[in-house]
């Protein structure tokens, strides 16, 4: 079949080179795509939230599958557009409703979800610019520090943990008035802060069955040691170390039946990906958030791991067959370490030249913000590219990604040279 992925990032590209190992595909489009997705499909200049013009390409090129990596086409409901239009409605789309999507497109939605059906999470409420004196209020409640989540979307950079009281309240003013993080931000969640190990949980589901994906670490801060701002992801290792059978038993049972329960009590059509994000506190997790697809770059560890064919695993998604197969996970760690442009997450420059790339052995090399430009690639974002290696253990894994991360090279590179320092 033919087959469109949405998507430009490092998690597209890993979907792009498991999919098209799979027997079942035959043309595989990757939409917009970067220079390393040109690698394993055609790429499309089509913009993400268009969906008149993905339809009028989905009837053109006969798609019967599409593959949706990041959340605003969900969250803006492409799901429901592929299902109310009789042209597209037999196409298998992965990825939720615009209903289910709102668990990551509201973080109040999803804190309400979490307590709705008796899921483990920390103590909130929300707030607008008309209830900012309750919210500076609440605070007063809280102890240090202090979680502030703009409501929306907000390219994973919408939450601020802060240690002082006054900074605090000052940033609910910027995020509620000043705009801070845009409509994302016209509502704000406060929360409790979690003190533990953070943990990602991976679900594939059909809506009625589920199947369980490796589980994988990522290191969402800038600086070494966990310091300074958020980001996208700098890294990520799988499977985590201290996820014990215990563990993912407590997560299974208090968390991931719960949730697709929750799903289908509230008659929400859901076929894709559910990511968890955990935070484990004296061996018992809590949930932080939700997000509605895989996660970036965590998918550059969770997929390499996946032995089984994932379009026919996609099929039985689109069939609500889930039930009917079992998923077969390679038994070694995956590493992946993300290199980054100069100024990220801040200001940065695009359009530097990438070298190395050939010269990498033993190691993927997934693209995130990349392009070609007159037969050389160039840096195109601010996470530029994931490294990911296998090892008997994390430390083995990492050591071959940096090994390799020595061999490439763009002006101004950055990386974390401390992932893993947590898992020791």
């Amino acid at each position: 079949m033919n087959i469109l992925i949405l998507g430009a990032g490092g998690r597209e590209h890993a979907f792009a080179y498991k999919i098209s190992q799979s027997e079942l595909c035959d043309k595989l489009f990757i939409a917009p795509g970067n220079a390393g997705t040109a690698q394993f499909g055609k790429n499309i200049n089509l913009k993400l939230t268009n969906f008149d013009a993905i339809k009028e390409f989905v009837l053109k090129e006969s798609i019967k599958m599409v593959v949706v990596g990041p959340e605003d086409p969900l969250v803006l409901g492409i799901s429901d557009f592929f299902t109310e239009d009789s042209e597209l409605k037999d196409v298998a789309l992965i990825g939720p409703s615009k209903r289910g999507a709102l668990l990551e497109g509201s973080k109040e939605r999803a804190k309400e979800f979490m307590f709705m059906h008796k899921i483990p999470t920390a103590a909130y409420q929300s707030f607008t610019a008309e209830s900012l004196q309750a919210g500076k209020d609440f605070l007063d409640t809280l102890n240090a520090p202090y979680v502030l989540k703009a409501d929306g979307l907000a390219g994973g950079k919408g939450v601020l943990i802060l240690e002082d009281l006054e900074e605090a309240k000052k940033e609910l003013e910027n995020m509620l008035l000043e705009s801070k993080f845009g409509n994302a931000g016209e509502k704000v969640v406060i929360e409790e802060f979690l003190d533990g190990i953070e943990l990602s949980v991976f679900v594939l589901t059909d809506g009625e069955h589920y199947k369980m994906l490796p589980t994988a670490k990522d290191y969402k801060r800038i600086g070494e040691g966990n310091t300074g701002l958020n980001t996208g992801g700098m890294g990520a290792i799988s499977p985590v170390p201290f996820a014990d059978d215990e563990l993912m038993q407590k997560i299974e049972e208090r968390i991931v039946k719960p949730t697709v329960a929750g799903l289908k009590k509230e008659k929400i059509d859901y076929k894709g990906f559910i990511f968890i994000g955990l935070m484990v506190i004296k061996g018992e997790p809590y949930v932080i958030e939700y997000n509605v697809r895989m996660g970036d770059p965590e998918t550059e560890v969770v997929l390499p791991r996946i032995k089984s064919d994932l379009v026919e695993l996609f099929q039985k998604v689109a069939s609500k067959t889930l039930n009917e197969t079992e998923i077969e996970i390679d038994g070694n760690t995956a590493a992946t370490v993300m290199l980054v442009s100069g100024g990220y997450p801040e200001a940065y420059e695009k359009g530097k030249e990438i070298s190395g790339i050939a010269n990498v052995e033993g190691s993927l090399v997934f693209h995130a913000g990349t392009k070609e430009f007159n037969d050389k690639i160039i840096t195109n974002g601010g996470r530029v590219l994931a490294v990911t290696s296998f090892g008997s253990d994390y430390k083995e894994a990492l050591k071959k990604s940096y090994q390799n991360v020595d061999k490439l090279h763009f002006d101004k590179m950055y990386y974390r040279k401390d992932l893993g320092f947590d898992l020791s």
